[in-house]
């Protein structure tokens, strides 16, 4: 057995979703869309559900329970949790849940070069992505809303409460960016910024 591959969130759901019971790669995509848990997973691409089942399929985190065919259907791998998988699911979770990682999301990187761009389209856009946030915590709180009338327990939707939790300190912050915007308290000039820029090379020396 090769040493276990590094978690991913794709990893950790196909491993949870396996303790739930045995299941083909169609059907760990399916209860992903129908649990709701593509809001935190990307199966967008079968392909990269196929290649992260062979990574643990390959580190004995996975196993072959049995491979069927229909008629109506192409031949399908049914695979099965084994102990080191279980083992392995229970440790990331921990890990996830108590660690906070640096990761790289497109908005802070398109953030770090506002500089580049005039006034007037960091408002358009900024106002674009506070149009899109409200849309989506209005159908996040009607969803949040359906699943409290449904009777689950709450701990069946806490990715959601957080995602939502999330989306609305972005949102406040965008509006408070924007009114700084407006109000002339969020205001730079071209060279304000070379001069700074020259600055720090000057004191770092050559490269």
């Amino acid at each position: 057995m090769t040493s276990p591959p590094r978690s991913s969130p794709l990893a950790l759901t196909v491993l949870c979703l396996l303790i739930y019971r045995p299941l083909h790669p169609y059907g760990i995509q399916r209860l992903i869309k129908q649990w709701g848990k593509d809001q935190v997973v990307n199966v967008s691409q079968r392909a990269s559900l196929y290649r992260t089942i062979e990574r643990l399929h390959s580190a004995g985190l996975i196993a072959v329970r049995e491979t069927g065919r229909d008629q109506l259907y192409p031949e399908r791998t049914v695979y099965e949790l084994t102990a080191a998988g279980r083992e392995t699911a229970h440790a990331w979770m921990l890990e996830m849940l108590s660690t906070p990682r640096q990761e790289y999301p497109e908005f802070p990187a398109a953030l770090s070069y506002l500089m580049l761009l005039a006034p007037e389209e960091i408002a358009e856009a900024l106002g674009r992505r506070a149009d899109a946030l409200e849309r989506s915590l209005a159908s996040a709180e009607a969803a949040q809303q359906m699943h409290r009338q449904s009777g689950l327990p709450r701990i069946t939707s806490l990715e959601d409460e957080y995602l939502h939790a999330v989306a609305s300190a972005e949102l406040r912050w965008i509006r408070s960016v924007l009114t700084d915007l407006r109000e002339g308290r969020l205001d730079w000039s071209p060279e304000q910024l070379l001069a700074y820029a020259a600055g720090v090379e000057a004191e770092e020396g050559p490269g």
